[in-house]
């Protein structure tokens, strides 16, 4: 039992898995350069969004026959254009496995109502069987479940010779996890997440399959201004040439701006990736030796290395009722909190109780291993109140 408080605290209490921690090192004078009050479509405001987008390329090594566009609404609003402008023209294959792609299911379900959709879902910590999917129909879905700690293990189950578009929701992969490039159309991913950067601004990615068929195909549905992708049957290339769609904010691009290079400083995509391992890897080995603890996804494969989700296993806890369950691990998630040791740990919303912790790239590992002894401290604390209660 932990009695005392440990003697180690993390530098860095951001452990939240969004908006996520600001890169080691960054302050304030990193957005000095911002070139606030110019009109974004000026030649200089649009060069640093170009920048943004070649950047983004040579970081994430993405292919020079793909789009890159900066578009509204985070990943979310990334997702819906995608949804929106591509839908449709075939069946698809939804596949869910947490509260994103669940989401993805009842946009597709209820509001475009796609008739030919089938729905693949697994529970928490879980995945669909991948050889049931098929791949003559569009596909959608998260390359990594940012509430449930589940990721796919690689894109060798995409066929390559598919009929439909893949839409892969990457927002907690990119920039962590190396995307197989030519089995995915479409890629979807936020700021905030792996680079910690500002909110509200999302990124598209299109493959030529993808293109296709925004230049072939018109969706049955009424397109609002900011999904149009394509007109006349011809592509928008300026929104891929840092032509945005509606105004972006010229200080959230200078955050971003200054997170990919301390990405490229970092070792570029293999550095990220080492870096994410590195912290994942740091709480493996604690749960390894604690008995209270264990990872949401069983299948080693399939766990996260970014959103690392928890239970508690310990059976003075796996007894209470379900509610109770979820105000312990709340209870953990609040004592840490006001120690200033670790901000948002809180399971999602949506999923089973426990802990989520981030351990993305822009987090240090020296502050994860800090953060496991406060754990323990925090599980023996809040189960010696439980006790008394009783």
């Amino acid at each position: 039992m932990t009695k005392t408080t440990p003697g180690v605290r993390p530098v860095n209490p951001h452990f939240s898995s969004g908006p996520c921690s600001k890169h080691p090192g960054w302050t304030l004078q990193s957005l000095k350069n911002a070139l606030l009050g110019r009109s974004h479509r000026a030649k200089v405001p649009k060069a640093k969004l170009k920048l943004a987008i070649d950047l983004t390329r040579e970081i994430l090594q993405v292919p020079a026959d793909y789009r890159i566009g900066i578009v509204p609404a985070s990943d979310t609003g990334a997702v819906e254009m995608a949804l929106w402008s591509l839908l449709g023209a075939r069946g698809v294959d939804v596949l869910a496995w947490e509260s994103f792609g669940e989401g993805w299911v009842a946009d597709i379900v209820k509001e475009l109502k796609v008739q030919d959709t089938r729905t693949l879902s697994a529970e928490y910590g879980e995945i669909i069987d991948l050889a049931t999917v098929n791949f003559d129909r569009d596909v959608v879905f998260t390359w990594n479940g940012t509430t449930s700690g589940v990721r796919v293990p690689n894109g060798d189950w995409i066929a390559a010779d598919r009929k439909g578009l893949t839409i892969c929701d990457a927002t907690s992969a990119a920039f962590a996890q190396r995307l197989d490039w030519p089995k995915l159309d479409v890629v979807t991913f936020s700021w905030q997440k792996v680079l910690g950067g500002e909110a509200a601004h999302g990124m598209l990615v299109l493959g030529p399959r993808a293109v296709e068929r925004l230049q072939s195909y018109m969706p049955p549905w009424p397109l609002p201004k900011i999904f149009r992708l394509a007109k006349g049957g011809k592509l928008i290339e300026g929104i891929f040439e840092g032509e945005t769609i509606n105004t972006p904010s010229m200080l959230c691009v200078e955050d971003y701006l200054d997170a990919l290079q301390w990405a490229k400083s970092s070792g570029g995509l293999d550095g990220l990736i080492a870096r994410a391992d590195a912290n994942s890897e740091a709480i493996a080995d604690w749960v390894a030796k604690t008995d209270w603890v264990d990872f949401l996804a069983a299948d080693v494969m399939l766990r996260s290395n970014t959103s690392v989700c928890l239970k508690v296993v310990d059976p003075s806890v796996t007894g209470l009722p379900a509610d109770a369950q979820a105000d312990f691990a709340k209870a953990i998630a609040s004592l840490l909190e006001k120690e200033g040791v670790a901000y948002d740990i809180g399971a999602y919303r949506d999923a089973p109780p426990g802990l989520r912790i981030w351990c993305g790239a822009t987090i240090e590992k020296t502050d994860v291993e800090a953060l496991t002894h406060w754990l323990n401290f925090a599980f023996d604390k809040v189960k010696a109140d439980l006790a008394k209660a009783a």
